[in-house]
């Protein structure tokens, strides 16, 4: 089951990566944001960040969260990695949470959080990301039934999913989005 989620997930990463270069801009996620009656409770989840910290999604509630899934090795996870990068910096002190969950260790099939960690944290470093990143131990890949990556989940205050992308973000949808969320109360 592991290495047929891989494969799923690797093809689709692949697909992402080849649509982002040919075409960028031109095939570009755009998601609506539901009525907050037609939204559904984030699952929970509790992962380590590279501090070996157990964070849980809970610790955020009373923030809109940005959940990024990506991989170090995903073209289409790296070709949308400057908007997160954009969006944390231009919306923290308004209260948005951007979080990135690392799904390196399936993506990769590596052994462990250590092989893992081996390759994020360089990763992390040299692209200057500086909102919590967390490693995915299977966990969220099963509670979020995640098919392909990149994936981005918009999560309200109320700990609700309010937009979900599968592939890479158009950037300007994405802030339009975080602007809705933002401004509810």
């Amino acid at each position: 089951m592991r290495q047929l989620t891989k494969l799923a997930i690797s093809s689709v990463c692949i697909l992402s990566s080849v649509a982002v270069v040919g075409a960028i801009g031109q095939q570009a996620i755009r998601a609506r944001v539901q009525s907050e009656k037609d939204r559904s409770a984030a699952p929970s989840f509790r992962l380590a960040n590279a501090s070996d910290r157990l964070v849980r999604l809970s610790d955020f509630r009373g923030k809109p969260v940005v959940l990024n899934l990506w991989a170090t090795e995903c073209g289409g996870c790296r070709a949308e990695l400057p908007a997160f990068i954009q969006m944390d910096q231009r919306y923290r002190s308004k209260g948005l949470v951007v979080v990135g969950v690392s799904l390196d260790i399936m993506y990769s099939d590596l052994k462990n959080s250590t092989e893992g960690w081996a390759r994020v944290k360089p990763f992390v470093k040299a692209k200057g990301i500086e909102y919590p990143i967390l490693l995915d131990d299977g966990s969220v890949e099963r509670v979020l039934k995640v098919t392909a990556l990149p994936a981005t989940y918009l999560i309200d205050r109320a700990g609700r999913i309010a937009a979900t992308y599968t592939g890479v973000v158009d950037p300007s949808d994405l802030e339009a989005n975080i602007k809705t969320i933002l401004s509810e109360r």
